[in-house]
């Protein structure tokens, strides 16, 4: 706070979901400095699973058929009475990591005794949530509300898992596309009307009005759209395919918000489609090395967009490899098939020591 009043910082932006659920939104508030989020109590919607299902139980906002549990015996009694698949989550935040899709008992139970009996995730999972697995066709919607005004910006599909055709343990992301290639208006107006609308009033009716990002992580079952959880950010690597789309300024539309007068900003977003692939570091999600050079990016085409994630630059100015996921390459296209084939002809051109990604990002079968 001290730095931001010093350096005169008149809009903070805040990115990451810990800072969130501390509440850093209400400490920048209470100091006059705009920022952009929501606060500590709004944030629930993502650092609290068992919030969430509360608020979508109570206001019939779709979802999937699930129990809470903070003790162990009764987590393990009613598990064992489900039909696999079963979908186990820890209640609080774990990097991407707190959620199984156990295709059997014995698989899920071992997951549950990790969680509440050995506490591998520590506190977040105190309280587990135990829930139906949905199936469908999985896509991320996002909206921009000032807490009244709900406006719907470009929807993304992610790819969780580390190996091509979605394999291995989960990941914090391997790549995105956009727009869904099954995405319809009228899909997007029933998300809207469904979803999105009534999750942002009822947040209101709860006190605890959400200003920001929306972002919910949503099946499209047979029944139609259902939530599987929601995040109070832009999400990643979600961002890195849906701002390269948006066409209106987006600190004019985060000023919007923060001011209440969404309702007075017209989000326009362009038709072309954008497909980003992650590169990791060899090992990733587990243990890996980093400290790699990265080469190859100043050989790109000029229309390609590159995220630094997992990066740092040597004393000779050198960029090395230094996270699990070091960089997205982003790329688009009036398709997603001309996009994905843009990004994979220069991804292919950057290299770092057992870098490794998926093949597969945006390869559309239906």
């Amino acid at each position: 706070m001290k730095t931001a009043r010093e350096e005169k910082i008149e809009l903070v932006v805040v990115g990451p979901e810990a800072p969130l659920a501390e509440g850093i939104v209400d400490r920048f508030q209470a100091t006059g400095i705009p920022v952009f989020g929501p606060t500590g109590a709004a944030a629930q919607i993502e650092s609290s699973k068992a919030f969430a299902k509360g608020l979508m139980q109570k206001y019939r906002i779709p979802c999937a058929r699930s129990q809470t549990f903070t003790e162990y015996s009764r987590a393990k009694e009613y598990l064992v009475q489900q039909t696999p698949p079963i979908v186990v989550k820890v209640d609080g935040l774990a990097a991407g990591k707190g959620v199984t899709i156990a295709e059997s008992i014995p698989q899920a139970l071992e997951t549950l005794v990790n969680i509440m009996e050995l506490k591998q995730l520590g506190a977040a999972g105190d309280s587990v949530v135990i829930e139906e697995c949905l199936l469908g066709k999985e896509m991320s919607s996002f909206v921009f509300t000032d807490g009244r005004t709900v406006v719907p910006m470009v929807d993304a599909c992610d790819y969780k898992r580390i190996f091509d055709g979605d394999r291995g343990p989960n990941t914090g992301g391997m790549g995105s596309y956009s727009p869904p290639y099954f995405y319809t208006p009228e899909l997007g107006e029933t998300v809207m009307k469904t979803i999105m609308e009534p999750t942002v009033r009822a947040m209101a009716q709860e006190k605890t009005p959400y200003k920001g990002v929306l972002y919910g992580g949503l099946m499209i079952t047979a029944e139609g759209p259902k939530v599987l959880e929601f995040n109070a950010r832009f999400g990643d690597p979600e961002t890195q395919v849906i701002l390269p789309r948006l066409k209106t300024d987006l600190v004019d539309i985060m000023l919007a918000v923060i001011d209440g007068n969404l309702d007075r900003i017209k989000i326009e977003c362009t038709d072309d489609a954008c497909v980003g692939v992650v590169m990791a570091s060899g090992g990733y999600p587990g243990s890996y090395k980093t400290g790699f050079p990265v080469t190859g990016l100043d050989n790109l085409d000029k229309d390609i967009i590159v995220f630094h994630a997992g990066t740092k630059v040597a004393e000779d100015g050198a960029v090395l490899s230094g996270g699990g996921r070091v960089l997205t390459v982003v790329a688009m296209g009036k398709t997603i098939a001309e996009a994905r084939e843009k990004v994979y002809a220069n991804i292919s051109r950057i290299n770092f020591e057992s870098c490794h990604y998926r093949k597969d990002i945006a390869n559309i079968r239906e």
